[in-house]
């Protein structure tokens, strides 16, 4: 199965990350940006999910696909590069106006895009 069908529109997701001296974060993030075959991306404000990820590359993806069955994905994640301009930002922030108001893509600081480097199932 390819990234994109286990990533259904209207579930819910979970990214975790650690700073340098090891302390776990657990923040709900969107579907992500599929940018190519084995990256993608995410909007992010300057909190501790970006502090971390600076700090520590490796971040987890958990994916529950929308339904009442046990479907998605896990993957585990290499930060590649963090940009804070360019057309895949500006993107996101549109999309998060549209659904979250002003506020909330004023938020959005970053683009933060990442290597998929293992894909697994939910369960």
């Amino acid at each position: 199965m390819k990234l994109a069908d286990h990533l259904k529109p209207g579930g819910k997701g979970v990214m975790a990350t650690a700073g340098a001296d090891g302390a776990v974060n657990t923040a709900i993030y969107a579907l992500p940006h599929r940018t190519e075959e084995n990256t993608v991306a995410w909007g992010m404000t300057e909190r501790r999910t970006c502090r971390n990820i600076r700090e520590n590359p490796n971040a987890s993806y958990l994916y529950i696909a929308p339904g009442n069955r046990y479907e998605g994905v896990r993957l585990t994640l290499k930060l590649k590069e963090i940009r804070d301009s360019g057309e895949l930002l500006d993107t996101i922030r549109e999309r998060t106006r549209e659904s979250s108001g002003e506020g909330a893509a004023d938020a959005l600081k970053y683009v933060a895009f990442f290597d998929v480097v293992e894909e697994r199932p939910l369960v």
